[in-house]
């Protein structure tokens, strides 16, 4: 089966790499953090690839750029969970810069993204 074109975004690839690097740290955490913020923050990270993909397959640019935008408050969610988590102890500071750096790259692809969106969905509407 051949990637469905969404799997082949780099935004999407990306927000994929992130959600797995968050599960692999939540998933050894004790009972109650995993069930509180760990719930949490998976959720968010999830939550950025799952509306890049959900956007995709919507019929307009318009509706793309719509879930792109959700993408990008997940994204923001992901970073709130993050910073939480490394605050009180559950994630190391050399963990935390990975994130980071992974963050810091995907943020202005997922604008950029909004913006290609965006611009389409616009010359559409002028045609």
């Amino acid at each position: 089966m051949s990637l469905s074109k969404f799997e082949e975004l780099e935004v999407y690839r990306l927000a994929e790499k992130l959600s797995n690097m968050v599960w692999d740290i939540v998933i050894r955490w004790k009972l109650f953090p995993k069930n509180t913020m760990g719930v949490q923050l998976v959720d968010a990270s999830d939550s950025i690839g799952s509306n890049i993909a959900e956007g995709y397959g919507r019929e307009s640019y318009a509706d793309r750029a719509r879930f792109a935008k959700i993408s990008r408050g997940s994204l923001f969610e992901t970073k709130h969970w993050l910073n939480k988590s490394f605050r009180r102890k559950l994630i190391p500071r050399e963990k935390k810069e990975e994130f980071d750096k992974i963050l810091d790259i995907l943020l202005p692809k997922i604008s950029a993204y909004i913006s290609y969106l965006n611009e389409h969905a616009n010359s559409k509407k002028s045609k």
